[in-house]
Formats: structure tokens, sequence, C-alpha cells
């Protein structure tokens, strides 16, 4: 548990400081490129008196005291540093606080939450990476350039609990940490969550416990709705022929169970849209089967079946294995970091880090992809971390490509928000090509890579050919107009009027009526991952006890 302390002389210091930054941000303090060689960066060995001011990973910080070799931190109040703000859009300023991450080094492997110095800009690692460059003209989006200080977030609010002080702060321990109230978090996260986009999503990713998911079979009475809408679109023999190449591992049982897993996929609307179900369900298979064949296919010029119904024949990333020398996809495992923290590798029993290549009909990848949908579909990440191999030799191989086809990765909406309508483009989405239709699916599964030109890649040329080939198989028009390509499509933008965010982050902010003048709060970020998912309640309390340290009652 953190301690947080509150010092007189460090609020007081903080109101200072703050208000310095403040004039920077803002502009009305102009700062050389001189001046800023004032603040060095952080040095273990160096001896640093009460009043020194140092940068360290971007942040700049305030000694309170004599200290040495112990590294300032942004997330806690101590009696060693006064934490005095983070990065600021002042060129120069942002400049100087560059200097203080390490270089990008082309070699080095990064991972989620990595951040680097490069040609002057400071840049987040939004997943693991290596050899590609922050501002690489091909980039895949791996790199969030981070320019400004997000300021300020909501701030707790008014009180939702009679009774309750308003920042939910309710004791204090006597090792010095606080004790928050667990209505006023609740109700915290209840009110930032509160949102037609949120209950959009929680709608759209509702799951049915796996009791109800293992007793799905073909043709059974006791099926789900949504489970008997996909077998009256697609029967056994129809799997079968569209799917002749496809690995024995992807059963059609194993399909309805993937369906049935998800009540919001192929379900009936309840609005104007519901004598559309049966329509949008045909539609979201068509658009899900194109994908799968691209990522899954043998892509066999030679096979007697067209390139179309080769889909799922790969259950496992080609060339990969759990032998030692294979592939990779387990170097990030032996890092310390919260991502290694929240979803901790498994291991072989002579003690290797397991592999998390790609598995499954989407190639799941990566342990902190496997980590969440393990949380998702167990609620306990360890089950598919501890074995990965589940999401090629189960049910779990189709159900992993549903996942991702109903969960959105904001900015971006989740493919089917696409398909059944409830995500509708803006001016600015249609300025910049990203229409309703098939197109949009494709950027949002690999838009930095295949929707880069202005020309279609071959890839996307791929997936188009095999929608219509499985639309037609299903009876699904395709409009004249229906935009299906992605040639000169720009990436998805976070703006100011969408509430909606899949994490939760600390809110930085500087509160000065409270202890440290620390929030003791958490915002909702569109951006990268954190540990903590706004659509998992209890998160946003857990968010606040990793911060700050607090005892929640």
């Amino acid at each position: 548990m953190k301690k947080i302390t509150h010092h007189k002389r460090g609020k007081a210091l903080r109101i200072r400081s703050m208000a310095l930054l403040s004039g920077i941000i803002s502009g009305t303090l102009f700062l050389s490129t001189g001046a800023l060689a004032a603040y060095p960066n952080y040095n273990p060995d160096a001896v640093y008196q009460s009043g020194d001011q140092v940068l360290y990973q971007g942040h700049l910080y305030e000694a309170r005291q004599s200290v040495q070799n112990i590294v300032p931190a942004p997330d806690a109040e101590s009696d060693s540093w006064q934490w005095l703000g983070e990065r600021s859009e002042q060129p120069e300023v942002q400049a100087a606080l560059a200097t203080s991450y390490p270089a990008y080094q082309v070699s080095h492997i990064y991972v989620n939450g990595d951040r680097v110095s490069y040609n002057g800009q400071v840049y987040e690692a939004k997943w693991w990476t290596q050899g590609e460059a922050p501002d690489a003209p091909n980039s895949t989006g791996v790199w969030q350039h981070i320019a400004a200080n997000p300021g300020p977030g909501p701030g707790p609010g008014p009180d939702p609990d009679p009774g309750t002080p308003e920042n939910g702060i309710i004791g204090q321990n006597p090792d010095g940490s606080y004790i928050m109230s667990k209505a006023f978090l609740d109700a915290r996260e209840a009110a930032l969550t509160s949102s037609p986009q949120f209950d959009a999503v929680r709608a759209s990713i509702r799951t049915r416990d796996n009791t109800i998911v293992d007793a799905i079979v073909p043709g059974a009475a006791s099926n789900p709705d949504n489970v008997k809408r996909v077998e009256s679109l697609v029967s056994e023999q129809q799997w079968d022929h569209r799917f002749p190449e496809r690995n024995a591992a992807y059963t059609y049982t194993n399909f309805l169970k993937a369906v049935g897993k998800f009540e919001g996929f192929c379900a009936t609307y309840t609005d104007h849209r519901a004598a559309n179900s049966d329509a949008i369900c045909a539609k979201s298979l068509a658009v899900m089967f194109a994908h799968f064949t691209q990522e899954t296919g043998a892509h066999n010029p030679h096979s007697p079946n067209e390139e179309w119904r080769q889909g799922l024949y790969f259950v496992r990333e080609a060339g990969c294995s759990d032998d030692v020398g294979s592939c990779g996809y387990n170097s990030e495992c032996a890092a310390t970091n919260w991502q290694t923290e929240q979803w901790p590798c498994g291991t072989t029993p002579d003690g290797h880090y397991v592999k998390y290549f790609g598995r499954g009909a989407k190639q799941l990848s990566y342990h902190y992809n496997y980590g969440p949908f393990s949380d998702f579909i167990f609620n306990d990440v360890r089950v598919l971390l501890n074995n990965p191999d589940q999401v090629a030799n189960t049910w779990l191989n189709l159900a992993s490509a549903v996942f991702f086809f109903v969960y959105p990765q904001p900015p971006k909406p989740s493919m089917l928000h696409v398909i059944d309508g409830t995500w509708q483009p803006t001016a600015t989405d249609i300025t910049e090509k990203r229409t309703s239709g098939f197109g949009v699916t494709t950027m949002i599964i690999n838009g930095g890579i295949e929707c880069t030109l202005e020309t279609e890649k071959p890839q996307s040329v791929n997936r188009i050919k095999y929608y219509r080939g499985h639309a037609a198989a299903l009876g699904v028009p395709i409009p004249a107009d229906e935009q299906l390509g992605c040639a000169g499509m720009k990436p998805f933008k976070k703006t100011s009027d969408n509430s909606f965010g899949l994490y939760w982050e600390n809110d930085w902010g500087y509160y000065k009526d409270n202890p440290g003048g620390a929030s003791f709060a958490c915002r909702i970020e569109s951006g990268y991952q954190t540990a903590h998912t706004t659509l998992k309640q209890g998160d946003y309390a857990k968010c606040v006890q990793k911060y700050y340290g607090v005892t929640i009652e």
C-alpha cells in the first residue's frame, strides 16, 4: 500500500510550482532554451538539496530535503520529492522534457507504456514493437505521440452519497494512508460511464455463463435465440461447404458456442431495426467470414476451392510452436512493468515462458491480449495466460474472433456497430473517407498496414473479394454505393465530443482542497491500454486504489 503523506510545506510548494507550470503551458511565461537547461536530468548518484529541481521521464520534480539515490515518481507524494508537473505544449519546454526520456534504439524491444525520446519528441508504445521508428512513413500506428499535458480531469464531482466528503475520503489509517468510501467510488464510476455510448457498448458485449455455452449443440431446442438465428442462416452442411479446408478444430459446434457466448451478436433488436435483425446478422457473418479468410486462409491459387472458401486453414500462426527457439512472443514477459504485473506470463514445466503467438480465427497474440480476453471469458486472467492453446483447440478459437468483432477499440467503434448502424459517420468521418460499409471494418482491423495508400493494397483487395463471395452465399445484397475498400482512408481520431473510452487512467490534475493536491480519482482514457477497464464494474475503485494506496470500505 502506498503511503500518501500530507505536508503543509509541500502543499505550498505544489501551489507555487503548479502556478509556474500553468504559466508555461498557457504561454504567459516564455523560457528560452538556455533557461530550460537549468533543469538537469535526474542522476541517481547525485546529492540533491531541498529546492533542487530535476527532470525525470518527462516530469519535473523538486527535492524536499537532502536526497540521493531515491527515484522520483509522479503517482504519489513522498518525503523526498515534490512532483511539479508533466509535459507542456510549449515546443521549447517539450524539447527539454524529451531529453529526460531514453533515446529510441532500433534494436530495443518496447512494450505497451514504454516512452522514448525521438527527434526531440516523446512517444509512447501502444504494444510490442521492435525496429519501427516512431515517425516511420509506413508506421503501423504502434507509437502514440505525447504532445501535451492532459490537464486536470473532471475531478471527484459532487457528493453522490449524503454524508460522504466530496473527495470520497472518510478516514485515515495509522500509517497515514487514506480510507475511501466504496459507495462513493461506485457512484463515481456509474456517473462517468453513464451515457448512450456506454449503454450501447455494454449491450453489445454482454455474455452468457460458460455453463450455458457448453450446453449448446446443433439443433438443440435449448439453444439461445441468437444461436438459432445463426443456425437458420448457416447450417452445418453450409459451414462445411464455406470452409472445406478449415482446420479440424474449427467445428460447427464450436462456431455455435462462440456465437452463444455473446448475447449481442446476431441478437434481436428492440428498436427500429427489429425487422432487420436477420439481415444485420447475415451481413455481420459475411463481414466476419471475409476477415477470417484473410487472416487464416490457405490463399492457395492451385486449390480446387475458390479462395473465398479457403478460410480457417490455420489455427496456430504459421511457423510457430511452443519450442524455445520458435517465433518469440514472450520476450516482454521478463520485463518488470504494470503489464507483466497485471497479466503475468505462464511458464512451461521446464521454466520457460509460454509463447503467445497467434491462435484462433483472429490470431490472438501477445500476453497483454490473452490476459484481457481470459478475464472477459473466465473472469480470471491466468486461465489463458497459463494455457493459451485453449484459443486454438476449444470453442475459444472462434469466440476470440467474435469478441474482436463486437468489442470497440476507441476511438474506433466495433465492427458490429459499423454493420448494425449504431455508429454513424460524422462530417469529419465522411471527409476522411470513413463511411458505413465493409471498408471501414478493414480500417478497424489493420488500417495502419492496409489503408495507407491512395490505391487498394493487396490485403484489402483480398478482403473485398472474400466479402463478395460470403455475402453472395448468405444472400446479402451489396449496395452499389457501399464503400468496400479503404484506400486513402484516414485513421479514426479521438474527438472532444466522444466521452467513451475503454480504460481508467489516473487523474493527474491538481486539486488544492485535497491532501497533497492529489485528485484521488481516475479518468477515462481512450488513447492507450491500462490495467483497468471501464467495462468491468469495480475497476474504477481498483484504479484509485492502485494510484493512491487507499483502503476502500
